[in-house]
């Protein structure tokens, strides 16, 4: 390749034997390599852009180098590492999506991506994992038998999507929620896209498999979301190979609903990062509103009793998310003020505001579950949260802070 491009791939500091290291790793799952750039090497791959040749590289780290610069077969044996490793946009890459998609796409279900490693991928392992969650010192206690007396119906639900092993315990005091007090017999789950799609919103119609079994989709509801919404749902229904935002809430739902039956509607979203990004409204993109507006109108016009869930994580914040320096004890207690102040407005139902707060500051926390959260509330109107749980992981290098809150209209 003459001009060689780097993906849309995640980097992340590393500290190997006293070396200070950038690590590249794919968010999109279609390679698992992982590459560790030392200094030098990274002054070659940021000239992966498209836009240079290697030519013109070799002229400029000639000018930085001197002789210890690289010559050009040298870069052209790195580009061809890169390539084969799926870092590179190239018609290699292109084969090599379209066979992973395609394999992906003619599966009759969509696989556990996430088992033995986020969470226990034995059925009996599992289920003490997240019975584990309740009992936790930090945990909400066993959830007390359903008694059948009437309570405040619970129609929406945020719940962490951090790793069970990092935020169990928060996940124990939204799915207690869930048991005490929603009688739903479908969740529509809101999920992050951490790779991006093409399309704001995508669902699919493959049952989300889990060690427990499957969570089946329910495919009356999305076709009638589909008709409200006029375009095409599936478009981007790749993205949910490998993203675990959904995953996880299916697994907790399989777990703590045991056989009492019951369906998912799986919708993943990606659209307000590039709204603050482009410092622009979060529906100038005229399929946002209409989406919205659609899910909305779908919610009402069921008779199916319905919970939302949004599968979400807050702030990321910490030199592994690009911060100068590293986490402190005075600075996470920032971090959790501007966080409880955010919730402030995700707690009063308001969608404008909950925006207003993160696009304040160009989102320099990085609100990881902006975009589902942003759709909840506006799916939701007038519904009001209490917020039950706010956590971090308070890691010096990446923490990130998460929380547990219950809806009722």
């Amino acid at each position: 390749m003459e001009r060689p491009r780097l993906r849309a791939l995640e980097a992340f500091p590393v500290e190997q034997e006293g070396e200070r290291l950038v690590g590249l790793r794919d968010p999109g799952g279609f390679t698992d390599q992982v590459a560790l750039l030392p200094v030098p090497l990274l002054d070659l791959v940021s000239l992966f852009d498209g836009e240079h040749t290697v030519a013109e590289m070799c002229d400029i780290l000639a000018r930085r180098r001197g002789e210890e610069a690289p010559g050009p077969e040298d870069i052209a044996k790195v580009v061809e590492r890169f390539d084969e490793a799926g870092f590179l946009e190239s018609p290699g890459f292109v084969l090599r999506k379209g066979r992973i998609e395609g394999d992906w796409l003619a599966r009759p279900s969509r696989p556990a991506a996430h088992a033995g490693g986020a969470y226990a991928s034995e059925a009996d392992a599992l289920r003490s994992q997240i019975d584990g969650f309740f009992t936790h010192r930090e945990g909400p206690g066993a959830p007390p038998p359903h008694d059948g007396a009437s309570r405040t119906r619970l129609t929406g639900l945020l719940a962490p999507h951090i790793d069970f092993h990092r935020g169990g315990p928060t996940y124990g005091w939204a799915y207690r929620a869930l048991l005490e007090r929603a009688d739903a017999d479908l969740f529509v789950i809101l999920g992050t896209c951490h790779a991006g799609m093409v399309e704001p919103f995508a669902a699919t119609l493959k049952p989300y498999e889990t060690p427990l079994g499957a969570a089946a989709v329910d495919r009356d509801f999305f076709e009638a979301l589909q008709r409200r919404y006029g375009h095409d749902l599936l478009a981007s229904e790749t993205a949910h190979r490998a993203e675990h935002s959904i995953e996880f809430q299916a697994v907790m739902l399989r777990r703590l609903l045991g056989d009492r039956p019951f369906s998912v509607l799986p919708l993943l979203a990606s659209f307000l990062h590039e709204a603050i990004w482009g410092e622009g409204e979060p529906e100038s993109d005229p399929r946002v509103p209409r989406f919205l507006d659609a899910l909305g109108e779908t919610l009402q016009a069921t008779e199916r009793r319905v919970c939302v869930i949004a599968g979400v994580d807050l702030a990321h914040v910490g030199p592994r998310f690009g911060d100068a320096e590293p986490n402190t004890p005075a600075f996470l207690e920032q971090v959790a003020g501007e966080d409880r102040r955010m919730l402030d407005a995700v707690m009063a139902g308001e969608a404008g505001a909950f925006f207003d707060s993160v696009a304040a500051d160009g989102d320099r926390r990085r609100i990881c579950g902006l975009s589902p959260i942003y759709a909840f509330l506006r799916a939701l109107p007038g519904a009001r949260g209490e917020l039950l749980r706010y956590s971090q992981w308070p890691d010096p290098a990446c923490a990130v802070t998460f929380c547990a809150a219950a809806f009722s209209s």
